[in-house]
């Protein structure tokens, strides 16, 4: 595998390596980032990275765009796993972890669905134009593929406040909607 400077970058060549993707296909979306460095514009990478997601878009199936993504998500410890564990630890029923998750506003608002799905949302902006805090530097909407990191994210800390397999769902986001809807998760417990 080639060596990326850019984090961002060398996460995505490191999970399409470990979905098993092949290396052509993997060399078609990693082309040219080898040549983003940490002293590059941050509006070079978002463009980087866009024409990354619609390659992906193009090769590559949902469910592995999602693996591939998911596994690129950040911020995986510290205090958020804390507060996740203690959740867990500290509530005995789904609805009271899920309150208590709510509560601790770490990942978003976390509101339990009538349908039984789990819906978080991010809700720091409480209108448009919304903004991404992962990627503020782009000036053109990126495809809702990048965003399943952040799904990812969600996904994990959940998992272990709630102690149930999920499954993520990206509904809308500030990047893919050029700053028209905030960035709202669906979550469904894995029977």
């Amino acid at each position: 595998m080639k060596n990326y400077e850019y984090h961002r970058i060398g996460r995505l060549a490191e999970q399409l390596e470990n979905a098993g993707i092949d290396r052509d296909i993997i060399g078609q979306i990693m082309e040219g980032g080898e040549d983003i460095l940490r002293k590059t514009s941050p509006e070079k990478k978002a463009d980087w990275l866009r024409s990354a997601m619609f390659k992906m878009n193009r090769l590559l199936d949902m469910p592995t765009r999602k693996v591939v993504r998911e596994g690129c998500a950040c911020c995986l410890g510290g205090k958020r796993l804390k507060t996740s564990q203690s959740i867990a630890k500290d509530n005995k029923t789904l609805e009271d972890r899920v309150k208590a998750a709510n509560e601790a506003n770490y990942v978003g608002s976390i509101k339990m669905q009538e349908n039984g799905e789990i819906l978080a949302q991010f809700d720091i902006q409480k209108e448009a134009p919304y903004r991404c805090y992962c990627l503020p530097q782009a000036k053109e909407p990126l495809p809702i593929t990048y965003c399943f990191c952040c799904g990812g994210h969600v996904k994990h800390h959940l998992q272990i406040a709630l102690g149930r397999e999920l499954d993520c769902t990206v509904r809308s986001s500030a990047l893919s909607s050029g700053g028209k809807k905030p960035c709202t998760f669906s979550l469904r417990i894995k029977e």
